[in-house]
């Protein structure tokens, strides 16, 4: 891939700490636009401050988070104007209907409400659920309001989209739909920020993987090029560089244990 002189995000020496616990310890990254990231990490390694860190949940960090050459906190309501964001856990307005759910977010982001109507029944006709597009969301199931949260995320058609754990709670097609739907989505120039720890659709979908672990980024690169010539699954290489090759005998002691 072609990259652009200017980077859509740049993060320089990014430190973010809870109390005596440093989580973040100097992150630099630059992310082109059209990329997939993948970022993939072990629970606790920095993954989920990045992601709050970048959406502008967190602001009492060090170092600079700039996008498009801006600095966040200088601008962030036009800067998160940009960005449609997919939390892992979301609590979602159950008493409302997935119209009039999308209806306030695209309202949020400024959009027209005719606008608005007209997008949300074609997402939700392309995600399966136009006829449940007046049911009030206590019903649904997991799968149904993951869908509602990932219309929720793109119905303003933003440059940069943040995942995390998007796929959560989806059936077999809805995930393979979503995965085609990254790869167009970055054909149509978006950035993508993939968290997950589903190692075999990060394999897929990133075009660049970075590996994060105790704060730091250990590992920048393509799929093809962190394997280094080898056949590794991503799932190997994350272990390898982690420190976790002994899920085979971990997975024998936890079986014993039962015994």
């Amino acid at each position: 891939m072609e990259l652009k002189s200017l980077p859509v995000i740049s993060i320089r020496n990014l430190k973010k700490s809870y109390g005596d616990k440093q989580v973040l310890k100097g992150i630099n990254l630059e992310i082109y636009p059209g990329q997939v990231i993948g970022y993939i990490g072990p629970n606790g390694a920095g993954k989920s401050t990045t992601v709050k860190v970048l959406t502008g949940l967190i602001n009492d960090y060090e170092g600079e988070v700039l996008f498009y050459g801006k600095n966040i906190q200088d601008d962030i309501i036009s800067i998160k104007a940009k960005i449609g964001y997919v939390p892992e856990n979301a609590e979602i307005y159950e008493v409302l209907t997935p119209l009039e759910y999308l209806d306030f977010v695209g309202k949020l982001y400024g959009m027209e409400e005719s606008h608005i109507a007209e997008r949300a029944m074609k997402l939700l006709t392309a995600f399966g659920i136009n006829t449940n597009a007046d049911q009030r969301m206590d019903t649904f199931s997991k799968g149904m309001r993951q869908k509602v949260l990932l219309i929720s995320g793109i119905i303003h058609n933003p440059e940069i989209i943040i995942l995390d754990e998007p796929l959560s709670g989806l059936d077999a097609n809805a995930v393979m739909m979503v995965k085609e739907l990254i790869a167009l989505l970055a054909q149509d120039g978006k950035t993508i920020f993939y968290c997950s720890h589903m190692m075999d659709v990060v394999e897929k979908v990133s075009d660049r993987i970075l590996l994060i672990n105790n704060g730091e980024i250990i590992a920048d690169g393509s799929f093809e090029e962190l394997r280094e010539g080898g056949n590794l699954t991503l799932e190997h290489i994350f272990a390898k560089l982690t420190g976790k090759e002994e899920s085979n005998k971990e997975a024998h002691h936890v079986l014993d244990a039962l015994k």
